[in-house]
């Protein structure tokens, strides 16, 4: 890539509120970063296997930031005693099969093992997720539209 695009790229960057910018010709990329840094923007080019890649900075590109305050340790949240519902895969936890219809379950509910708790919507699939015990519902851990992990704690039974 040639020197110009990238001189050109990095003007870009400091003029504009972006904090990164990637441009790809063919099999060259070059990804201009603006963050926490003493020397300011940072272009790294990602080249071809066996060619160097040499790291880029302009000086003065950016004022570093003012330090972050290191965030607060979460609270440990206390979990009720029983078998733990956790989340088969990453996506959006939904409480009901729509907006206008009642929740699955609700806080209380004597559950059935099969039965639909749930639906996290991934990819644009929305999958039941179903009790895996049954006994009662002793807590939701999750509020309805919130992204949900991996492995996620969804509900406690009893």
């Amino acid at each position: 890539m040639d020197i110009r695009k990238i001189k050109k790229l990095i003007e870009l960057l400091e003029e504009s509120s972006l904090t990164e910018i990637e441009i790809v010709e063919g099999e060259e990329s070059v990804r201009l970063s603006r963050g926490n840094f003493n020397t300011g923007a940072v272009a790294q080019p990602q080249l071809p296997a066996g060619v160097q890649a040499a790291a880029w900075s302009a000086p003065g590109a950016a004022a570093p930031a003012a330090p972050v305050a290191p965030a607060p340790e979460p609270e440990e949240e206390t979990v009720p005693e029983g078998e733990l519902v956790r989340a088969p895969m990453v996506g959006t936890y939904y409480a009901a099969s729509s907006p206008d219809v009642d929740a699955f379950i609700s806080l209380g509910q004597q559950v059935s093992e099969g039965e639909t708790m749930c639906i996290i919507e991934a990819m644009k699939m929305f999958n039941q997720i179903e009790a895996e015990t049954s006994g009662t519902v002793v807590a939701i851990l999750v509020e309805n539209g919130q992204p949900v992990e991996f492995d996620q704690p969804l509900f406690v039974i009893r």
